[in-house]
């Protein structure tokens, strides 16, 4: 697997890098020829903490993982963790419904855990009116109702959009073509 490692406000030192790379091969045994697999890790520092972001682009979908802690090394620990569980995740939902495994995992040297075998299930399904506004009437009706994300018509393209609250407070917005 090739690695990009960049840091935003940090130099990255030979030791973070060479930690890096070690934790991600962790992951090459999980991918099928992981010698075309890139991987970006993102190192941000805001006070104290270490933020890590690792983005791994594959054929089928993208594997991405970020968290924050105090010491960059725990840090990449945790987001390293999170993406084998993604990993997991996926050989489950992959196994449960039988269907052909996709090209970018190796999945015979993955174990189920036992509190993945079941299968999260859609338990409620709602059918909304999507209604013309522009951003600000979207983000309005949005904090209104108290929830993360609104759907909702733009009023200029005509296209779907969804408005939703990011982790730093602010907002994004995600529209169709």
């Amino acid at each position: 697997m090739e690695i990009k490692i960049r840091g935003e406000k940090l130099t990255i030192t030979e030791s973070m890098h060479d930690y890096a790379v070690e934790k991600l091969g962790k992951l090459d045994k999980y991918l099928d020829n992981s010698n075309n697999v890139y991987a970006n890790v993102i190192v941000k520092v805001k006070g104290h903490e270490h933020t890590v972001e690792i983005t791994i682009p594959l054929k089928s979908f993208i594997l991405r993982s970020e968290e924050t802690q105090e010491d960059f090394y725990a840090a990449i620990d945790k987001t390293i963790d999170k993406l084998e569980r993604q990993v997991r995740k996926q050989k489950t939902r992959l196994m449960s419904k039988q269907v052909k495994p996709s090209y970018d995992f190796n999945f015979d040297s993955i174990e189920l855990e036992k509190d993945e075998k079941e299968e999260n299930k859609i338990v409620k399904r709602k059918t909304i009116e999507v209604k013309p506004m522009n951003e600000e009437e979207a983000i309005l009706q949005m904090e209104l109702l108290g929830h993360e994300f609104f759907m909702y018509k733009d009023s200029e393209t005509n296209a779907p959009c969804v408005v939703y609250k990011r982790r730093d407070g602010n907002y994004g917005v995600i529209e169709s073509e």
